[in-house]
């Protein structure tokens, strides 16, 4: 399968959900999940219209979006693990950090922010299922962690990502991080990737976070 024909396939199936359940296609963003994806089929995916992508390892990123970006125009989120050694990098080089989960790690960001004057799009990624491997702060303490976001570290924030636990019915998971949202005044929401795109538009996604069924199973 080329990425052309996946891209063309997946947008029809995100027309065909948004209608069935009453949604703004034009509202909800594509970001093709680039880990371990080669140049080559990034710039192809951009010219085919992708605009957004998301990359999970600071270091592998840096090596291929400082050239992309040379000639091409597109937004890259950091959607993998975020180490608060790391903010100043992730600061420097993503429009957006889907995965902030301490209030540690908002502060780098807010330092690395201000220093480097960037202002990116911040999610928190909450632990939706509480299962103990994954990262995401817990639903207990997320209302904490927004108020000290916006009020003490003054971040651009936007949103709140999950993944939901990997053998479950993710609609569930979904429907709360809606809820949470909602509770909190923020208004998108990153949940939803190849195998849940159906589960995530149902719930009011914002994004979609899309790599196999666009580039394929990766090496």
């Amino acid at each position: 399968m080329t990425i052309e024909r996946n891209l063309y396939s997946l947008s029809y199936k995100i027309e065909k959900y948004c209608k069935i359940y009453n949604k703004k296609a034009d509202l909800i963003d594509l970001v093709a999940v680039s880990k371990k994806v080669g140049q080559d089929k990034i710039i192809e995916a951009i010219k085919l219209g992708c605009k957004t992508f998301g990359e999970n390892y600071i270091q592998e990123a840096q090596e291929k979006w400082t050239e992309i970006k040379k000639n091409h125009s597109a937004k890259v989120h950091f959607i993998g693990h975020l180490q608060s050694n790391k903010a100043k990098e992730a600061v420097e080089l993503f429009d957006a950090i889907e995965t902030l989960d301490s209030k540690k790690l908002a502060k780098e960001i807010s330092k690395y922010a201000d220093k480097l004057d960037k202002n990116p799009e911040i999610f928190i990624q909450v632990n939706i299922g509480q299962e103990e491997q994954k990262g995401g702060v817990s639903l207990d303490d997320l209302g904490e962690l927004v108020s000290y976001c916006r009020d003490e570290c003054g971040l651009n924030l936007v949103g709140l990502m999950c993944i939901p636990p990997s053998e479950e019915e993710s609609s569930p998971y979904f429907a709360l991080l809606a809820k949470l949202a909602k509770e909190n005044g923020l208004k998108r929401l990153s949940m939803g990737m190849s195998s849940d795109v159906e589960e995530a538009i149902a719930c009011g996604t914002s994004q979609l976070r899309i790599g196999t069924a666009l580039f394929g199973e990766r090496e």
